[in-house]
C-alpha cells in the first residue's frame, strides 16, 4: 500500500517538475552595437527589451541581457565576449558589423572576428543566431560583395540560423530612423522585432524541446 501511494505521489509530482523546467526562462544575450543597445531610446524601447516582451507574449519566458555597446565593431565584440556573455547563457543573438561597414574595415578582419565569436560560443555549448548587415554603397561593389557575403557564409559554415539584414524594413526610411538616419526610432524597433520574431522563435523553442 505504501509503495502504491509513493508511486502515485511520484506520478503526480513528475509532470510538475517537467513543467517547471519547460517554463524556466531561457538565458539569452544580445551581443551587439548601438543598433541593439538602443542608442537614443529609452531602455524599454531598445531592441532587446521589445524582443523579450514579444517572446513572452508568445509564451517563451526569457531572461534577456542587453550586451550592446555603442560604437563596437566585430573585433570589439570578440574582445569582450567572455565578460559580456556570462556563464549559464543558453543562447546569443549576434548583431555586429554595422560599424565595421561604416568605417570601411577590411571585410577579412570582420569575418575573422565573427568567426571567432561563433566558434567560441559554440565551444561553450551556447546556441548562436547571426543578424546580418549590409555594407553602405559608398565603398563600392567589390567591398559590398565581400562584406555582405560574410553572414550567409558563416551561417552555412557553422549551421546557425541567420536573419539576413537586421535593419530590414527600416533602413533608409526617414520616418523610422532618428535624425542621424542610422539608428531606428521606437517605431522602427517595433518593425525589426516583428519581422525577426519568427526566426528568433524557431531559434529558441528547441532549447525547451518545443
Amino acid at each position: 500500500m505504501h509503495i502504491l501511494v509513493s508511486m502515485l505521489a511520484l506520478m503526480t509530482v513528475g509532470p510538475a517538475f517537467a513543467g517547471t523546467e519547460a517554463g524556466k526562462p531561457i538565458k539569452l544575450v544580445v551581443l551587439g552595437d548601438s543598433l541593439s543597445a538602443g542608442l537614443g531610446l529609452s531602455a524599454s524601447d531598445s531592441f532587446p527589451a521589445k524582443l523579450q516582451k514579444a517572446l513572452q507574449a508568445k509564451g517563451l519566458p526569457i531572461d534577456l541581457t542587453n550586451a550592446g555597446v555603442s560604437g563596437d565593431t566585430s573585433s570589439g565584440g570578440r574582445d569582450r565576449l567572455d565578460w559580456s556573455v556570462a556563464d549559464g547563457t543558453e543562447a546569443v543573438i549576434v548583431e555586429l558589423g554595422a560599424n565595421d561597414a561604416l568605417r570601411g574595415i577590411d571585410p577579412g578582419v570582420t569575418r575573422k572576428a565573427l568567426t571567432e565569436i561563433v566558434t567560441r560560443l559554440k565551444a561553450r555549448g551556447i546556441a548562436v543566431m547571426l543578424c546580418g548587415m549590409l555594407a553602405p554603397p559608398n565603398y563600392g561593389s567589390d567591398y559590398a560583395a565581400k562584406f555582405n557575403a560574410i553572414y550567409p557564409d558563416l551561417a552555412k559554415q557553422f549551421d546557425v540560423p541567420l536573419y539576413p539584414f537586421f535593419l530590414d524594413g527600416v533602413a533608409a526610411d526617414a520616418k523610422l530612423n532618428q535624425a542621424d538616419g542610422i539608428h531606428p526610432t521606437a517605431a522602427g524597433v517595433d518593425i525589426i522585432v516583428s519581422r525577426m520574431l519568427p526566426t528568433v522563435e524557431a531559434f529558441l523553442r528547441p532549447l525547451r524541446g518545443q
